[in-house]
């Protein structure tokens, strides 16, 4: 019986040897497999990602004041109930439930002090954020932070930039979609509910895309140790298909199971923000680990060939 699991075993481990996945850089995965898994048991992922979850934490509330604060000023027809729908679809219901008032509230009464104040605090705690998301990513090498303080925080800002940028194309996607949609109808140019749905699903993509290109700029951008990844890589692919996965499976375990508002009042809300800003961070460095390793198992191979 023994000797026929451990003949299976060789077989698995002879054929993932022989297997060379999209995006490894024509590395067997049985190679990636032993430093990936390496990297994940050494690599504390665990307690960078709780470190990560905490600045994000702070600054998403301030970020939160800047966007609302800003959303008066858009001279766009209905755009205030129109966001206030998409966060009521994002959100787990509770959360929204929680913070719809003041939700309302921000979104329809300008507030000029309160808008400078907000950029000034999203900006710094934000990059902040991407701080610890580089630290993190040094911590994979084992390898110190090389760049200057002032180097560092500019390529902080950067990434906050093009997060910012990329988020804000996914939102007037989905926000203009629906108009989109309604003129193309009135038109006669979409007659078939088919056509709709297509219309339906290239906006979905365009969400994906965004997705995916935030996260490869971030892999691409933040570490400290300059690796030879590819822009579109392994790592980001992974990373953005678990953390579709998770939002959504997180969304729904929230909405029909959890019961943290019954339990702990109105600061379920913070428990539940904070529990899915882990989880992503999670993803993320796993989705960074996967890149590290496809890189360590190409230069093994260098050296052994």
């Amino acid at each position: 019986m023994k000797f026929k699991q451990l003949e299976i075993i060789n077989k698995i481990i002879g054929g993932s040897k022989r297997i060379i996945l999209p995006g490894f850089d024509g590395m067997p995965l049985y190679d990636v497999t032993l430093f990936f898994f390496r990297g994940m048991m050494k690599g504390s992922i665990t307690t960078r990602a709780s470190s990560m979850s905490f600045s994000f934490f702070l600054a998403l509330f301030p970020a939160i004041i800047f966007f609302f604060t800003l959303i008066p000023y858009l001279p766009i027809h209905n755009f205030q109930d129109i966001l206030l729908d998409l966060m009521k679809g994002i959100l787990p219901g509770n959360a929204y439930e929680a913070s719809k008032e003041t939700l309302i509230d921000i979104v329809q009464r300008q507030r000029g002090g309160l808008l400078s104040i907000g950029f000034v605090l999203a900006l710094f705690f934000a990059t902040n954020g991407i701080n610890s998301i580089i630290d993190a990513f040094n911590s994979t090498y084992h390898t110190m932070e090389t760049r200057s303080w002032y180097y560092q925080r500019l390529v902080s800002i950067i990434l906050v930039l093009i997060s910012v940028l990329l988020i804000t194309i996914g939102i007037l996607v989905i926000t203009l979609s629906s108009f989109g949609i309604d003129f193309l109808v009135k038109e006669g140019i979409i007659r078939s509910m088919l056509a709709i749905y297509l219309v339906m699903a290239g906006k979905w993509v365009v969400i994906l895309a965004i997705f995916f290109f935030t996260i490869s700029f971030i892999y691409f951008l933040a570490p400290s140790k300059k690796e030879r990844f590819r822009f579109i890589s392994a790592g980001s692919t992974m990373a953005t298909i678990l953390s579709i996965l998770t939002s959504l499976g997180f969304n729904f375990y929230v909405n029909n199971f959890a019961k943290y508002n019954a339990l702990y009042g109105s600061i379920g809300t913070l428990i539940i923000i904070l529990m899915w800003i882990y989880f992503n961070a999670i993803i993320l460095l796993v989705g960074f680990e996967l890149n590290a390793s496809i890189s360590a198992a190409k230069k093994q191979k260098q050296i052994i060939p």
